[in-house]
């Protein structure tokens, strides 16, 4: 069995970071994680990708086609339709292009796939979801990765906002999911204080904040204490906070994410065989 994480989340939510720093804390902790780049408007990452997208197309090859003509969002849009359609590419970096799944231990195939900015892409449209089905026809156990800043979710408007968004991915793409809040490590010490209200949050108290004091609050204020009691009656949503300057929390974060994955239960169990005891180096020389 191999696994794989899609990170996915808003353009500069710090998916490309969290990327680095997990395979950087795997190879501390003697473990092998890989990164695929599929993001092809990219830039600037720090991680040494497994397969890079834009060796396959790059934004600009959309955006600057004379029959094409895409903007950046439908030129994102066209080159994760494009992947999909040259899929025998992507399996190629990743299985060698051959038919039989890759050989190899449990332990040593662990893949992030770091994705485009673009959360549409997650929230309704399709090629999310075709790239997990690949995926899973190569023998990938997975789990979506919802990367989303933490400097925004510091107040209650701003989280149901991230909440709803986190619903729509984790609806959409119909795989085991994860929520994580990233750059907490940016956050002042308040603002850390006001973060942790929400990573267990009351919804009533919650609801309360924005439905007393403005008109539009007033207005829809059952509509607001419907989505709230949706989050807390079925537990739907809930945030693990990143804080990439502690290994603590980037090592409790992957234990989190491979317990869901079932990582490492299907290796098999390492037992060492011992000799015997000579009887007669017990005895005592004398009898």
């Amino acid at each position: 069995m191999r696994f794989a994480q899609i990170v996915v989340g808003p353009a500069g939510s710090g998916k490309s970071t969290y990327c680095s720093y997990m395979q950087q804390h795997a190879t501390d902790s003697k473990r092998n994680i890989q990164v695929v780049n599929l993001d092809p408007a990219a830039e600037h990452f720090n991680y040494s990708p497994l397969a890079d997208i834009r060796e396959l197309i790059h934004l600009d090859d959309a955006m600057e086609d004379e029959e094409l003509h895409y903007g950046p969002n439908g030129g994102l849009i066209f080159c994760l339709e494009f992947l999909i359609e040259n899929q025998d590419w992507l399996k190629a970096q990743l299985c060698g292009g051959e038919d039989e799944l890759m050989l190899g231990e449990p332990d040593d195939d662990y893949i992030l796939f770091d994705m485009p900015g673009q959360i549409e892409l997650f929230t309704h449209l399709k090629m999310g979801k075709q790239l997990v089905q690949l995926l899973e026809s190569w023998n990938f156990r997975i789990c979506v990765v919802f990367c989303l800043d933490s400097q925004f979710m510091v107040d209650g408007a701003k989280f149901i906002s991230g909440t709803m968004a986190a619903l729509s991915v984790m609806a959409n793409m119909e795989q085991p999911h994860v929520n994580v809040l990233t750059k907490v490590d940016l956050l002042s010490a308040e603002a850390r204080k006001q973060l942790e209200l929400y990573l267990e949050p009351d919804t009533h108290n919650l609801m309360g904040e924005l439905t007393i004091g403005t008109g539009f609050g007033e207005k829809y204020r059952k509509l607001t204490e419907a989505i709230g009691s949706l989050i807390e009656d079925f537990s739907l949503v809930r945030f693990f906070p990143l804080n990439v300057d502690d290994e603590e929390s980037v090592g409790d974060l992957l234990l989190q994410i491979d317990s869901i994955m079932q990582y490492g239960e299907d290796a098999d169990v390492q037992v060492r065989d011992f000799d015997e005891p000579d009887e007669n180096q017990d005895r005592d020389p004398d009898m």
